[in-house]
Parts: C-alpha cells; sequence; structure tokens
C-alpha cells in the first residue's frame, strides 16, 4: 500500500496523446543529458511523464533513472508554480542524485514564472 505519499495516477501522465499534446505545444527546457517539456494544464496540480529511451541505458539504469525521477517530482516541497504537465526527457547518463534532479525540475518550473 502506498499511503498518502505515492505517486498516484492523477500525477501522471498515461496516454500517447497526453505526451503529444505537451511535445507539440510545450515549452522546453535543457540541462545536461535531460530535456523537459512543460506545458500548462488547466488542473491544479502538476503532472508527470518520464521517456527514458533504451539508448540511456540497459533496464537496470533506465528503471533506477525513472524512479529517481519520480522520487525527485513528489519530493517537490512547494512547486513554484502548479497546474502544469511534465514530459521528461533522458539521454545516456550516469543516475544523478535524487536532489540533483529534484533540483532540475524546479528549476525548469521556476522558469515558467519568468
Amino acid at each position: 500500500m502506498m499511503g498518502m505519499f505515492g505517486f498516484t495516477k492523477s500525477s501522471r501522465l498515461l496516454s500517447r496523446n497526453q505526451f503529444e499534446h505537451v511535445y507539440t505545444n510545450g515549452a522546453t527546457f535543457h540541462r545536461g543529458p535531460i530535456r523537459i517539456h512543460m506545458v500548462e494544464n488547466m488542473l491544479e496540480h502538476n503532472r508527470l511523464g518520464l521517456s527514458v529511451p533504451r539508448r540511456a541505458g540497459n533496464a537496470v539504469r533506465r528503471n533506477r533513472i525513472k524512479r529517481l525521477l519520480r522520487e525527485a517530482f513528489r519530493l517537490i516541497p512547494d512547486p513554484p508554480v502548479q497546474g502544469y504537465d511534465l514530459v521528461v526527457t533522458v539521454r545516456q547518463h550516469a543516475p544523478f542524485s535524487t536532489e540533483h534532479y529534484q533540483s532540475l525540475l524546479t528549476e525548469a518550473l521556476a522558469k515558467t514564472c519568468r
């Protein structure tokens, strides 16, 4: 049982159409091997979608990167803005710490405030 702190279904982008909407209509933020696409979603909370291609590493590495990104998204204490869909695309790299991913996501959200 995940409890109240889990990464709920309402916090995720689930369908291909949702991902395509973010890719075609969203702004893009680059930092190192991470690319973040963002678009407003008309909801009161942010949602996250992850795209980690095979060239990012073997299954163990890809899953670790996804786990760390989900946890970083979940742990953002007070997001600078609410109501955005984010799709994080990753290139090949050694997994960063949760704190590093968290700072990248926070920085991307803060850029939308400017």
